[in-house]
């Protein structure tokens, strides 16, 4: 079926000749947007500008990152702490920009680990990772950060079903045991900071992905499922028995109202919450220990299934608030359900039964329509604010363009190969910029020089301005590109913090001025307190600390420059490097196990005399009797180097 759109054509035959021009950012110039993309098993967000795909940066977010020292430094390590201990790496898969009035605002980022389940918020005026929590009751924290208009919440449903708690119970007994969850994080809408405000308990099965209604449709969201067979072992098989799954669409709205009339269960679940304070320049981590849970059966009207063929993935919702797409993996076709249609069907009960007490409405009371034979595998969906939709094809490697009134299709351009997400700026909220798609790639064989049996994944740029789709380029991307969101450069560049107000730094080990630089030793534990300036270390001469002690290097960069990072690294630290911004504090800890010279050095390249940027720490044997002194520009007597 569908032979047509399965033959691939070749490069030459799909690029028009002035791609090139289309995708050209003359030197100084900035790109029109930010993208933003999942690091997948990388653990971080990278960042590229469209419409060069240009690589410009990457944030360090669920991975130690040895570049810049996160989650090697003192500051950082607690950013990456959890019940289960330092976790220091994951698996990221989706991004969601802040919203107000359902559309994008610059404000943050928010970034979901997959294995050990947690949200990022990332401050868009550092692009630093500023608050981790971790998400209690889940395995597979998949289907999030998806939020709600004005980003009342950060949503994330439950990939893995499992029994709640530490239940030792038989795997066999899936259906009387385990659970799914669906996670609401409120987010304080002055700081962005996070605090999960309750969880509902759904039937076992797998939450994919999910979206927040617009406009009429602002009160609820959907998530889509699939093993609803609820089988436990070889799902290519067992979970793909029926010819339709569910849409659970959920009225946060009534949640919220039944969390504070007292009609969930207050239950005890320890789960880790890591904030990062810029004043103080530290990261602190704390256990919170509750959770309120509300159950579907004792609260009427919260939740409702509606059918979706077949093994949905993704689970978008148009620009209007009144089309949701579900996008079945091993269907032939896109439903497409009408919010209106829905609200009908709930009030006039047309239901075909329910799913662990939970009503299922009727497929055709929901349904809008269908597009028909749209291509094979259809994935994620994503808006143009132009009436008109776009979804990813896995199987048959393409992107199809439709009309969501009509749902005819109007356009289909191949990619290469076995598109996943899609991205257009603003794609998936009220409004859409409509100028660029980004398509993200698992498979690149013969596009780019090999490298052995492993090869990037890609990222490709079409122009969608006109009726027709045009493929500008592609890219490789870090890690396996999941979902990823674009925004206007102009809402996030000019406030793009350029340096730290040194005034401001109130870690307490900050130095404010070479002449506050020292030494201090209490017990085995050495403070080291160091300035960095072009182009020398103060102190750069330190002596009198002995083997195991535990050396804390607290470097305080004293530039008030824009990108004038300072690195510091000492010879055979086991651990990594810190890259200090201007004005920033940032410590690193060393311990040597054998006495000797320790060379210790700037990293990053700062200065013509970035080479002589360097010092020495002296480390004796334990018990000698070395006097503690530090020192910058100090040059002994002929006497004493004798």
């Amino acid at each position: 079926m569908l032979f047509q759109n399965c033959k691939m054509k070749n490069t030459e035959a799909v690029v028009e000749g002035d791609a090139a021009s289309k995708v050209y950012v003359a030197p100084g110039k900035y790109d029109e947007f930010y993208n933003f993309v999942s690091g997948g098993f990388s653990g971080q967000v990278s960042v590229y500008g469209i419409p060069s795909c240009r690589l410009i940066k990457v944030i360090p977010v669920f991975s130690a990152f040895p570049e810049n020292g996160y989650g090697f430094s003192e500051e950082t390590k607690p950013m990456l702490n959890t019940t289960v201990g330092y976790v220091p790496w994951d698996d990221q898969h989706h991004l969601e920009l802040s919203q107000t009035n359902g559309e994008q605002d610059g404000r943050w980022l928010f970034a979901n680990a997959n294995n050990t389940p947690r949200i990022a918020r990332i401050d868009l005026t550092t692009f630093k990772t500023v608050e981790i929590l971790q998400i209690p009751n889940s395995a597979g924290n998949h289907s999030s950060p998806f939020i709600t208009e004005n980003t009342e919440y950060v949503i994330a449903g439950t990939r893995f079903s499992v029994p709640l708690g530490d239940q030792d119970v038989p795997i066999s007994s899936f259906k009387k045991n385990f659970k799914s969850t669906a996670s609401f994080i409120k987010i304080d809408k002055d700081n962005g900071h996070m605090k999960l405000a309750f969880q509902i308990i759904l039937p076992g099965m797998n939450l994919d992905l999910s979206h927040c209604g617009k406009g009429p449709s602002h009160d609820w969201f959907f998530f889509s499922t699939y093993n609803t067979e609820q089988a436990y072992t070889l799902l290519e098989v067992n979970a793909s028995q029926k010819d339709k799954d569910f849409v659970v669409a959920v009225n946060w709205k009534k949640a919220e109202q039944y969390a504070k009339a007292g009609k969930g269960k207050m239950t005890s679940v320890p789960h880790a919450h890591n904030l990062y304070d810029e004043d103080k320049q530290k990261s602190t981590s704390e256990i919170e220990t509750e959770v309120l849970t509300l159950d579907p059966k004792d609260c009427p009207d919260m939740v409702y299934m509606i059918p979706c063929p077949k093994s949905p993935h993704g689970c978008d919702v148009d620009p209007t608030g009144e089309y949701i797409v579900g996008s079945g993996k091993l269907a032939a076709l896109i439903p497409v359900f009408s919010f209106t249609k829905t609200m009908a069907a709930i009030q006039q009960k047309q239901f075909e039964g329910d799913f662990y007490g939970i009503p299922v409405i009727k497929y055709e009371a929901a349904l809008y329509g269908e597009v028909k034979k749209p291509g094979l595998g259809p994935l994620h969906t994503e808006f143009d604010g132009k009436g008109n939709a776009y979804t990813s094809f896995f199987i048959s490697s393409e992107v199809v363009k439709w009309d969501i009134k009509t749902l005819t299709v109007l356009d289909r351009q191949p990619t290469f190969y076995s598109v996943g997400h899609l991205s257009i700026p603003g794609g998936d909220t009220k409004k859409p910029w409509g100028k660029y798609l980004i398509a993200y790639d698992k498979i690149t064989k013969d596009r780019y020089l090999p490298t052995g049996p492993e090869l990037f994944q890609s990222a490709q740029l079409y122009d969608i301005s006109g009726d027709k789709m045009q493929l500008l380029m592609d890219f490789p991307t870090i890690g396996e590109p999941h979902y990823a969101q674009a925004i206007p450069a102009s809402m996030i560049k000019d406030k793009s913090v350029k340096f730290y107000d040194i005034m401001k730094n109130h870690n307490e080990f900050v130095a404010l001025g070479e002449k506050k630089t020292k030494v201090v030793r209490t017990g085995n534990r050495v403070d080291v307190y160091m300035t960095a300036i072009r182009s020398h270390l103060t102190p750069d001469n330190i002596e009198g600390v002995f083997v195991g002690d535990e050396i804390y290097f607290h470097v305080t960069n004293l530039e008030q420059d824009w990108d004038i990072p300072h690195g510091f690294a000492i010879k055979n630290n086991p651990n990594a490097e810190l890259l200090i911004m201007p004005g920033e504090t940032c410590t690193l800890k060393f311990v040597p196990e054998k006495q000797g010279i320790y060379p210790f050095y700037c990293t990053d390249f700062c200065s013509a005399l970035h080479q002589e940027m360097q010092g020495y720490l002296r480390v004796s044997a334990k018990g000698a009797n070395t006097p503690l002194k530090f020192s910058t520009g100090v040059i002994a007597s002929a006497e004493a180097t004798k």
